[in-house]
């Protein structure tokens, strides 16, 4: 039995009493009818909120009037309108001896009578008799009963006690009434304030986010905002793009399990969500970052223990469509300034290698600028060496790896040359599937390679790296592309160059250099060297091979014997062809003894390994810093004398001039 006077608490819900009547005639309070007692207005309420008017009105009638009319041999309790006890008062030290199933028997005779009953109980020790009056409201709706309990000692007074009590206990119940309607009317003004400062709030974050061009700061304003207004939420943020470096609460979003995750259908629909639990008083807001060019993100909010009502559930979806639009602006903002920055990187980019024709000097020049452009801490350029078929690092800032050798299916570079396709690795340790040198000798975890193309061939291959994982961004891995779309023209440029001054310094017949290249030459050491040789070889009986065999074969003989020549000097040595089947070779620092050896070499071997056989006949002479006079005519005129005077004694010997 609910018998306790406790005060209890509801003004943190919204009252659901409603008052649609009015005054019956200037006395609210009716007579007492012969069935009940009418109050003076229509009360429309769910059950629970009327108990609750019943009670709250009961206990604040006991504790202030109920003494003046009766003694302390008499209880008093209160019923709803379907006869359920809600309140008894207990005025003696031990309550009068009645049941709960007593009082129940009472309401229902009250309940189907509709009329005051007064029924005789007999108690443990005494006679006990109860008498119960209905409550009516202005439209004959019974709303309650209220009843007392009194010994038959006091039955001569009960009559004018039943008459009391009932008319007595209608101003409460008109009181609490008034007390609930205005607890409703000032919940409802906070309401409509709050929306008020929610409108206000609105404009101010629409005017402020647009004004912001910094991701970053927009999506911060947005938090900032619902953690003000709201602060019992948690609030987290589902981007689709990186944004690794941001403080922000900012989570991914989970694609592999779209239908369970509120976020992902949130972002995949476009529309709002909002779940909520009864049982657990959870409530949940998926919210949608939302454009004109797509879905960015999801705004997530949860709220443990208080609902989300219908309006903040618009206030958000406003607040999250306004947020939407200030990222794709501050996004395309940002975008249009890295393409700036991006365009202007790749023209100073291209003007620095463009500036230098030499391919060692490309090669490293653009190793360390690619360091620089992306913050790597390692890169390596290989490029393709179709002879061997292998790949060379060409330029690295690891040591270990330069002028590294791997075949065309080995690693990364390997993997890039096949597919012709960049490559973008976030964690190479999560699953190494392709062996890597590079990547195994400096630790690293992220990787970006690039092809370098040449009309549509790989030429070459770029890896960058870091020990990082998922450093480089898709933007990096864009860029790299075009930077390495420009590194290899730049290197085609540089190929073209050096062929070009190799054909204009080279014979085209026998790959030696020209003549006027081993006079520039033998110029410049004579101004830096100390002392040096000139060997001129002579075919001898040329005209006749030429004759005899033909000039295909006469060119033959010219290119073995000037291939018996390179394999018998110095890489430092320069052999050219002086003219017709004249060839010359200039010995760097080599005295006059040396220079007899090596054509000695070079006549014998010509002697054994031609076909048709032929032999030659060589002229010798030196300079030395010592000399009266150095000269480069000079020279050549005295080898030229030492050539004619072994042709002179019979050819196929070495003369020394």
């Amino acid at each position: 039995m609910s018998g306790n006077l406790s005060s209890q608490d509801h003004s943190i819900k919204e009252p659901t009493l409603i008052i649609t009547g009015r005054k019956l005639h200037s006395n609210p309070l009716s007579q007492i009818p012969q069935n009940g007692v009418i109050l003076g207005l229509d009360i429309n309420s769910d059950n629970d909120q009327l108990d609750i008017l019943l009670s709250d009105s009961f206990m604040l009638w006991v504790e202030q009037l109920i003494v003046q009319f009766t003694s302390d041999l008499c209880d008093y309790f209160v019923c709803n309108g379907q006869g359920k006890l809600l309140q008894m008062s207990t005025q003696m030290e031990s309550a009068l001896s009645i049941s709960t199933n007593q009082i129940g028997q009472a309401a229902e005779a009250c309940f189907k009578s509709g009329q005051t009953e007064i029924l005789n109980i007999t108690g443990d020790d005494e006679a006990l008799e109860l008498s119960i009056v209905p409550i009516y409201s202005i439209t004959n709706n019974l709303i309650g009963m209220i009843g007392i309990v009194a010994s038959t000692a006091e039955k001569a007074d009960l009559a004018a006690v039943i008459k009391g009590l009932a008319l007595s206990f209608l101003p409460y119940i008109l009181l609490q009434t008034e007390k609930a309607e205005s607890q409703r009317m000032l919940v409802q003004k906070h309401q409509i304030e709050q929306e008020s400062n929610k409108r206000d709030m609105l404009f101010e974050v629409t005017q402020k986010l647009h004004s912001m061009i910094d991701v970053e700061s927009v999506l911060t304003e947005v938090i900032e905002r619902i953690r003000e207004l709201y602060p019992f939420v948690e609030v987290n943020l589902f981007l689709s793009q990186d944004n690794q470096n941001s403080s922000l609460p900012i989570k991914s979003l989970n694609f592999t399990s779209a239908e369970d995750d509120i976020c992902t259908r949130a972002f995949m629909d476009g529309i709002l969500i909002h779940n909520v639990a009864n049982e657990s008083h959870e409530s949940e807001i998926a919210a949608p970052l939302s454009a004109k060019q797509g879905v960015y993100g999801v705004l997530h909010l949860y709220s443990l223990p208080e609902y989300f009502d219908p309006n903040d559930v618009q206030f958000i979806r406003l607040l999250a469509s306004t947020a939407g639009s200030a990222f794709e602006n501050a996004k395309l903002y940002e975008q249009s300034n890295f393409l700036v920055n991006e365009l202007r990187l790749i023209n100073e980019i291209t003007t620095k290698l463009n500036q230098s024709l030499k391919l060692n000097e490309i090669f490293s020049f653009a190793s360390s600028e690619l360091i620089n452009i992306f913050g790597a801490e390692f890169s390596c350029i290989l490029q393709m060496d179709k002879t061997e078929n292998e790949m060379i690092v060409q330029a690295s800032n690891l040591p270990a790896m330069f002028h590294e050798k791997f075949s065309v299916d080995y690693g990364f570079s390997g993997l890039v040359y096949t597919t012709k396709e960049p490559v973008i690795i976030s964690d190479y340790w999560s699953d190494p599937k392709i062996q890597s040198k590079l990547m195994e000798v400096t630790g690293s975890r992220s990787l970006i390679a690039s092809p370098i193309l040449v009309d549509g061939d790989v030429v070459g291959v770029i890896l960058v790296c870091h020990r990082f994982p998922n450093f480089f961004s898709y933007e990096n891995y864009k860029l790299l592309q075009v930077l390495s779309g420009h590194i290899g023209l730049t290197i085609a440029n540089a190929s073209l160059h050096a062929e070009v001054k190799r054909m204009v310094i080279t014979d085209n017949l026998t790959g030696l250099y020209a003549r006027h290249y081993l006079d520039e030459q033998v110029n410049y050491f004579q101004k830096k060297d100390f002392c040096g040789s000139l060997i001129v070889v002579d075919i001898d009986n040329f005209k006749g091979v030429n004759d005899t065999f033909g000039h295909q074969i006469g060119d033959k003989i010219l290119i073995q014997v000037s291939g018996i020549i390179k394999t018998c000097i110095r890489d430092s040595d320069i052999a050219a062809r002086w003219g017709g089947e004249e060839l010359a070779i200039y010995l760097p620092q080599v005295s006059i003894d040396q220079s007899v050896r090596i054509a000695e070499r070079i006549r014998n071997r010509v002697l054994n390994e031609t076909n048709p056989k032929v032999t030659v006949s060589c002229g010798v002479s030196d300079w030395h810093w010592e000399d009266e006079k150095i000269s480069v005519e000079l020279l050549f005129y005295k080898s030229d004398m030492a050539l004619y005077k072994a042709k002179h004694e019979g050819k196929n010997q070495i003369k020394i001039g």
